[in-house]
Formats: structure tokens, sequence, C-alpha cells
């Protein structure tokens, strides 16, 4: 358990500075082309970490949903089509590792299955990021923390008994190299339900690095979410929230990144360390106005 841990080069944690992840997810639709611009726009706003989602589709998606019909820009085609369809590859994570190098800029992604895990680990990834839909597979923990990398697990759809049991697994194989994400799953996530006072219960409880995965479709709750003590910030972004997806409207577009961005930053240096204290400036201020 600990208050810090290590991303890349940096430290995260108490005392530092928010680390941004931009979760372009499947939002690229497929397409390189959006990823690329996605991965442009990340990098030059300042954000930390670009990452996406890595299926292999007849693993991952559940039986009951394989053969549903969906409608796509690709045409009709089973849910299992569309999730294969749309599925980056080697070449394009090849390329994806590559063209992030040049920026440069991290990147990682969420591992659905064994098989997906073991694909992002030929390429050196800052952390594995589980994601709330997996969080309850001991098996996908037990193999992310024996990759020795750090371990990053979203907390969303589980009960409190549930996330005891993984964070338990995470706390004795990670040897406390990992952090939690206080999410609510829904896409775009209600205001009402953000039940953001969780993240300092998770603090409390378990002691380690907090963050906030949000779902939600404005600003503030992620900047109210900082302000209570998340360390890591991560939020779906896209080129436009009128791309066909299920992701694109609980997500940011360019804009509204560079927003968030810039209102969290600081947040820490704000808040400052809560004893009562004149400085420099303020004792000008006083020597002026004040009667002695």
């Amino acid at each position: 358990m600990s208050t810090q841990i290590k991303i890349g080069d940096r430290l995260v944690g108490e005392g530092c500075a928010p680390y941004f992840i931009a979760e372009i997810g499947i939002n690229h639709n497929g397409e390189l082309s959006n990823a690329k611009r996605l991965i442009d726009a990340s990098f030059a706003i300042g954000w930390d970490c670009v990452k996406f989602q890595k299926r292999t589709p007849d693993i991952a998606v559940p039986e009951a949903q394989k053969s549903v019909m969906r409608s796509t820009p690709w045409g009709e085609m089973t849910y299992l089509d569309y999730k294969k369809r749309i599925e980056f590859g080697q070449a394009e994570y090849d390329y994806i590792d590559k063209y992030c190098k040049e920026k440069p800029i991290a990147w990682t992604a969420s591992p659905w299955d064994m098989p997906s895990l073991e694909f992002l680990l030929q390429y050196d990834i800052p952390f594995i990021k589980l994601a709330s839909a997996t969080n309850g597979s001991d098996e996908l923990i037990r193999a992310a923390c024996k990759s020795g990398k750090t371990v990053i697990m979203s907390t969303g759809m589980c009960t409190q008994e549930e996330l005891d049991k993984s964070v338990s697994l995470l706390e004795d194989l990670s040897d406390g190299n990992y952090a939690l994400l206080h999410t609510n799953s829904v896409y775009p996530a209600p205001v009402d339900s953000l039940n953001l006072n969780y993240i300092k219960t998770l603090k409390d409880r378990y002691h380690c690095v907090v963050g906030y995965s949000g779902h939600e479709q404005n600003l503030e709750p992620t900047v109210a979410a900082v302000t209570l003590g998340a360390s890591i910030v991560e939020r779906h972004v896209t080129l436009s929230h009128n791309m066909w997806g299920t992701d694109q409207k609980a997500s940011l577009e360019i804009n509204a990144m560079f927003m968030l961005y810039n209102r969290c930053r600081d947040i820490g240096t704000m808040l400052g360390d809560g004893e009562k204290k004149l400085g420099d400036d303020e004792l000008v201020v006083r020597k002026k106005l004040r009667v002695e």
C-alpha cells in the first residue's frame, strides 16, 4: 500500500500533479487516422497518456451478445462481427507504439482477456489498466500483477465485497504498485449517481493512490474529484460527439480536454497545506492597510 506510485518516469499520488489519461478506447471506430488525431491532441494539450481497449472478441464478448444484430456505419452485422470490425491488431498497435514514441507521449490499453494482456506485454507500456468490466477476474488481476507493471483498476460495476476481494489480490501480488479509479459505469453517468465522496472512502479504506474515471458529460465533477484527492484523471475523448459509437457522447471533445486540463492541473497548489500563514505579498498589504 502506498500513497505514491511510479508511472513511467513520473511519480503519481500525494503531493504530485494529477496524471491525465486520455481514453481513446474504441472511439477511433477502427480507423487509425482517428486515433492519430486524438494522440496529436492529447500530446499538444499536455495529457500524460493515451489509452485504448484491447479485446479478443470471441472471448471478451458475452455469449448472449454475440449474435445480437446491430446497425453500424458498415451495415447490419452481429455484435461480435462489429467488435471484430473495430478491433486494432498487430499492425495498428505497432504503428501506435512508434507514433507515440516520436511525440513522445505514453500509451497503454485495457486488456479484456488473457490473450489481450499477453499481446500488450510485447510493448513497453507504462501500466496495465483493468477496466470495471474485468475487475472481478482473478486470473487477469493475477497476471497483470505478475507482469511487474503498475496496475490501475477501475471500481465500477462491483459491490464493496467484490472490490475488497480484488484489492486484496492487488495488495498481495503487486507489492503496493497499484491505483484505484472511482467510476460510475453508466455512459453518460448521471450527476446524481457520481458519489464523488467515495474517492475519500477508497483512500481511507485502502491507503493507496486513488483517481477518477469520469463518464459524465460535463467538466465540473472531474474538477471536484481532483479537489477531493483524485491523483489520476481518466476521461474518454472523441473528435466529435456526433461520431457514431456508444461512448462518444460521454467523451470530451478536444476543446473540453484543454479546458479540463487547465482547470485541474493547479488544484493541489491552490489547496495548499491547510496551515494559516502570511506570505510576503500579504505582509506588504498588511503593512499598507492595517493600523498596528
